[in-house]
């Protein structure tokens, strides 16, 4: 009998530890105070960054955490979002498609479920389908890849897409009057080639010849003198390549100028940065005519993006690029999303998100959302310039050429 009571008393003790671990142990999440998850503990919303600050396009990552911590820095001077804090939680992907997942189920262990990132399409390509199984939101501030977003998902943009931009490139390309062009992409980079493809297709229509293409096998490319001496045997006026920064700065430009292409070299956003990327003696007038499609320019008389490069620069000592303007954009429509719920859960946000009648005020632009989740709006194309009064490295710059609104090329 006495073993039988014991048994009991026991039961009962596991039983009521049991109970209290269920209602009041220190495991539970702290509810935020608007009725939803902070993803976090309560007192702060957790944004998860996802992004390459190191390796090949660490630039991008590096100016994308820039661009959040000045911006959730202002929200949280500001008092906050639904009276809470912002807490920025970077993650690093190196650029590469496992780390991306690596670092996006890290996001999720640590209970967040608004994520911004990644910066290239190849890795963020990476996250989408984990993004819909996880139901996290995701924004890319910088993917442009098509299959990036589709209808009634949780991944969205910052960022117009690749057919886009490609009919942007074409519909300038029109306007000076050439009918004769060539492109030169990295075959296996999801980007480079969705361009280009982008670009030929835009240009067919349009009655531009594409009479000379040419490749390389990867985007570390370091040589470009047989692509670009192609280029001039087929005398073309103007070559699309699409390449990133690290490749167009030291190699591609000049190379080309080398093998005795002297007609205009148009690239896309992965050219911002490029400059930073010149060796020193070179000839810096190769620069002139090259030209590439941006998602905003720095020079911009709006308010907006003026207030946004003025405090950027004082707080880094430089003019923000791209990717840090589309990340801070990526904020802004975080908070809008947040606030129009009420509510920080993922699924709330989501759904304010693909409200496709919102209208965002973004640095780079006034846009709304498709229904597959990407923004419908222009692009501006920029030029580099070399001032031979200046002299030097200190002589290269960039100047804003024309923009080109989504009207204008539908």
């Amino acid at each position: 009998m006495k073993k039988v009571l014991a048994i009991l008393l026991a039961l009962c003790m596991v039983f009521a530890l049991a109970a209290c671990g269920e209602t009041g142990g220190e495991s539970e999440e702290p509810a935020s105070s608007d009725g939803g998850s902070a993803s976090s503990g309560g007192d702060t919303i957790k944004i998860g960054m996802i992004g390459p600050k190191t390796g090949q396009n660490a630039a991008y990552g590096s100016s994308m955490e820039e661009g959040l911590t000045m911006t959730i820095d202002q929200i949280n001077e500001a008092g906050g979002i639904l009276g809470l804090q912002v807490e920025l939680i970077s993650m690093d992907d190196r650029g590469d498609p496992n780390e991306a997942q690596n670092a996006f189920n890290s996001l999720i262990s640590q209970g967040v479920s608004l994520i911004i990132g990644s910066a290239t399409s190849g890795a963020t390509s990476a996250l989408t389908s984990l993004a819909n199984e996880e139901g996290v939101v995701l924004i890319s501030p910088s993917a442009t890849a098509d299959s990036i977003t589709t209808e009634d998902d949780y991944v969205f943009r910052a960022c117009f897409k690749d057919t886009l931009q490609g009919s942007i490139a074409a519909a300038y390309v029109e306007s000076l009057g050439i009918t004769r062009v060539g492109t030169i992409a990295c075959s296996a980079d999801t980007y480079s080639q969705g361009l280009v493809d982008a670009f030929t297709v835009a240009c067919d229509e349009r009655g531009i010849e594409v009479v000379a293409e040419e490749s390389t096998a990867t985007m570390n490319a370091q040589d470009f003198t047989n692509q670009f001496t192609a280029m001039a045997s087929a005398d073309v006026d103007l070559v699309y390549a699409i390449y990133y920064y690290d490749a167009v700065g030291p190699f591609l430009v000049t190379q080309a100028r080398a093998a005795g292409y002297d007609g205009i070299i148009m690239g896309a956003d992965g050219y911002d940065g490029s400059l930073d990327y010149v060796s020193e003696g070179v000839d810096y007038s190769a620069f002139n005519d090259v030209v590439y499609t941006n998602h905003y320019d720095a020079s911009d008389t709006s308010p907006v993006v003026q207030e946004y490069v003025t405090s950027y620069q004082e707080l880094y000592g430089t003019t923000p690029l791209c990717f840090a303007a589309l990340a801070s954009d990526c904020m802004m429509m975080l908070q809008m999303a947040i606030e129009t719920a009420g509510s920080t859960d993922a699924a709330s946000v989501r759904d304010a998100l693909a409200d496709t009648s919102v209208t965002y005020e973004g640095v780079t632009g006034t846009f709304n959302l498709d229904e597959t989740g990407t923004p419908v709006k222009g692009a501006a194309v920029i030029e580099f310039v070399y001032d031979e009064s200046v002299g030097g490295l200190d002589g290269l710059g960039t100047q804003l050429v024309t923009t080109i609104s989504s009207d204008e090329i539908a």
